[in-house]
């Protein structure tokens, strides 16, 4: 997805207890699909499925928790959820501070623009999860070192 093609978004939607709600407004600068092992556990599935957006472009009215570890990378992966109900809001790494990763999911009825264009971390990937064929697969990031 090049720069001029790049999707913009205007989203609000709240946690699944409503103590916390997001809003994006601003383009999408990618959408993928990443099966490291972090987000297995993250999701409970086989991948995670990825938007990615400015910092700048994500609002959080109301309270979040944290929790960083470290990545398969060796960069600081930090995931921000709902103290109270325990969603899952977006995440961001030490490698790109200045990025936002957004469950779709969590965008539930308002999430039909998500056109995912690879998938990262394959290497991981597990036989039952079954990702489109089409989709380019990178073992770790893809080449060039970012999503």
């Amino acid at each position: 997805m090049n720069a001029p093609d790049r999707f913009i978004v205007d989203l609000k939607a709240p946690c699944a207890c409503g103590a916390v709600e997001l809003t994006v407004h601003g383009p999408v600068l990618s959408m993928l699909m990443c099966a490291c092992l972090d987000c297995q556990r993250s999701t409970g599935s086989g991948h995670a499925d990825v938007a990615i957006v400015a910092a700048e472009s994500l609002g959080v009215v109301g309270q979040a928790k944290s929790f960083a570890r470290p990545s398969e990378s060796g960069a600081q992966f930090t995931r921000h959820f709902c103290p109270r109900c325990g969603t899952p809001l977006y995440g961001q790494s030490s490698r790109a501070p200045a990025l936002r990763m957004l469950p779709i999911g969590f965008f539930a009825g308002q999430n039909s623009w998500f056109s995912p264009n690879q998938l990262i971390f394959a290497r991981s990937q597990q036989e039952w999860d079954l990702i489109a064929d089409h989709l380019p697969r990178h073992q770790t990031y893809r080449e060039g070192g970012q999503p």
